[in-house]
């Protein structure tokens, strides 16, 4: 059975405690990797060695265009590495190989986005209202980031917090979820080959219950990215806030997919299915709420069913499976929890509702995608996130009733409506509580433009050319080039 270590400094490091635990395939169930338990000792020597890289001459004092050069380099060699990488991750957490292939190349992409950007960064001299003085404002690497990222796509999460980071010149500790951690020691050991110094990206591996409080305490720490359930996001935003530190938080959501009675429908349906039966509707931004017109609802729900009858669920690792396993045992329970509670609560349960068992299942960590219908919005369906392929079907009758039952939640990472109507488009794009609404197409990101929520989903933002700021202090700097007493404004 392979192992993997911590990587810290460059290298594979075992665990101060000798510790492993096993990583199990969600298809099969079987271990096939052994992880390094993390200790609170592990966390020093990860946070030692990236503040020792950050304060040293071969990472802190090149240019600019420089780290560009390696953070190209190491996109190149992502790409070469892309299918190993994907194989890992499928393993890993079972997501499907078609998508995964794919989520790998384009976490390459994000590495050649904050390459070019990285010697694009640049200050401002301000017009000062004081004779004889100048100022400019210059931005700077923050130091040690800590990045929490969760299971359900550990490479990608973490490129979205990676590279802007490394590209402002900062060094980085990444805590992957214990579920999934391979594939970020794979990408490690990546960034080594493609000339990153050691100790500027660094591993560290185990159980948040154990490690995540000292990381996120941790003296040496500036700043903590973290990705993953609004519980864990509360409790890293509380231990950040007693050490005074920054934080962004990406977390969950209940998003409202709207579609109105002027939508193409054959596409909208579409995008219904891409939105919360793709990834096996294990995505922060899964389309779960699906909000219909009453007059296109039982159109849109046969049509739904109809999709679903012919979709093939099982092996991730075929290239034509279109629904995998759940990730976890415990995520498999918590969604059947969720679908139960549903049906007690009076929603109607229009397909699916159990989990899938027999041989074409593996070890039996499927759940049929699920339609419920009759669901009220004041349901724990309808505002709890459920994190699976477990769809809440309501109805409305004009425009201000569907806005109301889209931001009634306290979440709003994402929205979605589907319209033929220009104008009425952008009515709703305007109302929409979300930090992203998708007009006509769902589940659309780029490192091109931000990402981040509304609301409970999370603070800060990710992706785009303004993502660098995040991990830069903002530095105002004051120059009087012949100070003397006939300066009036300096002191003397």
């Amino acid at each position: 059975m392979k192992r993997y270590e911590h990587f810290i400094d460059g290298k594979a490091v075992a665990p101060q405690s000798g510790s492993y635990f096993p990583t199990n395939e969600p298809y099969s169930g079987e271990a096939w990797a052994e992880i390094a338990r993390g200790t609170p000792e592990d966390v020093d020597l990860a946070m030692a060695s990236a503040e020792t890289a950050f304060r040293a001459r071969e990472w802190r004092d090149i240019t600019a265009t420089k780290r560009g050069e390696i953070l190209r380099r190491f996109a190149d060699l992502i790409v070469e590495n892309a299918d190993a990488l994907g194989k890992i991750e499928q393993r890993d957490n079972g997501k499907l190989i078609a998508e995964v292939s794919g989520q790998v190349r384009n976490v390459a992409q994000w590495f050649y986005y904050y390459a070019g950007l990285a010697d694009k960064t640049s200050g401002q001299v301000i017009p000062i209202n004081k004779p004889g003085t100048f100022n400019y404002i210059k931005y700077e690497p923050l130091g040690v980031i800590v990045a929490i990222t969760p299971w359900n796509s550990p490479l990608a999460l973490t490129a979205w917090k990676l590279a802007p980071a490394l590209a402002a010149g900062n060094t980085v500790v990444v805590k992957p979820s214990e579920f999934t951690s391979a594939s970020l020691i794979e990408l490690a050991r990546i960034a080594i080959e493609a000339g990153l110094p050691k100790g500027v990206f660094n591993v560290v591996t185990g159980f948040g219950h154990e490690i995540g409080d000292a990381l996120v305490r941790h003296p040496l720490a500036r700043k903590i990215a973290f990705t993953g359930g609004e519980v864990g996001g509360r409790a890293v935003n509380v231990a950040a806030a007693e050490e005074l530190k920054p934080v962004t938080l990406e977390l969950g959501g209940k998003s409202p997919n709207v579609i109105l009675a002027d939508a193409d429908i054959d596409q909208a349906v579409k995008g219904v299915v891409s939105g919360i039966f793709g990834a096996s509707g294990q995505t922060c931004m899964a389309g779960s709420r699906l909000l219909l017109h009453r007059s296109i609802h039982d159109d849109v729900i046969a049509r739904l069913i109809e999709i679903l009858k012919g979709a093939k669920i099982g092996d991730p690792a075929l290239m034509d499976t279109q629904i995998g396993p759940i990730a976890t045992p415990s995520q498999l329970e918590k969604i059947l929890s969720y679908i139960d509670i549903a049906k007690s609560e009076g929603a109607t349960c229009a397909y699916g509702g159990y989990r899938l068992e027999g041989p074409e299942y593996g070890a039996g960590q499927f759940v049929a995608p699920t339609i419920f219908t009759d669901v009220r919005n004041d349901m724990r369906i309808a505002q709890e996130e459920v994190f699976g392929p477990v769809l809440s079907v309501m109805s409305f009758e004009d425009d201000e009733e569907a806005l109301r039952i889209a931001n009634d939640t306290r979440f709003g990472l994402a929205a979605a409506v589907w319209t033929q109507n220009l104008e009425r488009s952008m009515y709703f794009a305007d109302r929409l509580e979300a930090g992203t609404v998708w007009v006509n197409n769902y589940r659309s990101t780029s490192f091109t433009t931000t990402f981040g929520g509304y609301k409970d989903s999370g603070i800060g933002r990710e992706g785009g050319p303004d993502a660098m700021r995040e991990f830069q202090h903002e530095k105002s700097v004051w120059i009087t080039p012949r100070p003397g007493r006939d300066n009036p404004f300096v002191l003397g």
